[in-house]
């Protein structure tokens, strides 16, 4: 049976989870500027199944899983800080880690506005899956749903992305998180079920693109 969620926690969600949230989301592609680039992403349908491996193969899986913990282990500083280093030490590729880093600083400096001791016990340096699942559980907004906002934040951002390097148009854009809104809410429900054993990523063309943006002559985006 679905979590249930309450008016503030969902008002809580979609503030957070906002593209008006300041954690800069618009400046990063998380290595899909490159993967255009290389041809590896042309059209609508390409960026749907780049996508669709990631939420379940690759990063956004990944990302998931790391918020869950940190959503259960939010009263729990020893486990909490134990997940806030293994989230740093997995990030794939400079810029990766400088992504996860500055918007997991970014978005804890901008949920302060909704106080609770969980920020002292986050500290600095934290990931941004761990930040927001741990400020999430603080606010009691359910797992479930706080993993699928999560996902549907990144897809939202990922197809911002592609629209600004010539991928797709608004119309399919938006028509591109319809079709993968069942596959963010299977990874949702898998995901909050799931434990730091099920870690993995198979997205080896998205790491290695990742890993070549660093050195990519022009670019619009920081990752």
């Amino acid at each position: 049976m679905a979590e249930r969620i309450d008016t503030q926690a969902l008002l809580r969600l979609v503030a957070w989870l906002s593209p008006a949230f300041p954690v800069g989301a618009f400046s990063y592609s998380n290595g899909l500027e490159q993967a255009v680039h290389d041809g590896h992403v042309g059209d609508a349908e390409s960026l749907r199944r780049w996508l669709e491996a990631l939420l379940c193969h690759g990063s956004g899986w990944n990302d998931a899983v790391l918020l869950g913990e940190a959503y259960r282990a939010f009263d729990d500083p020893l486990r909490l800080a134990s997940v806030i280093a293994l989230a740093e030490a997995i990030a794939t590729s400079r810029e990766r880690h400088m992504e996860t880093l500055l918007q997991g600083e970014a978005f804890l400096a901008a949920a302060r506005h909704w106080p609770h001791p969980v920020f002292e016990r986050l500290g600095e340096g934290v990931a941004y899956p761990v930040a927001v699942g741990a400020v999430a559980s603080a606010h009691a907004t359910g797992l479930e749903p706080a993993i699928a906002a999560y996902l549907h934040a990144s897809v939202s951002n990922a197809v911002s992305v592609a629209i600004r390097c010539g991928v797709t148009g608004q119309r399919d854009g938006v028509g591109l998180i319809a079709a993968l809104e069942p596959t963010i809410a299977e990874v949702a429900r898998k995901a909050s079920a799931a434990s730091l054993d099920d870690l993995g990523s198979a997205t080896i063309t998205a790491d290695i693109s990742s890993l070549r943006h660093e050195t990519l002559h022009s670019r619009l985006f920081r990752s």
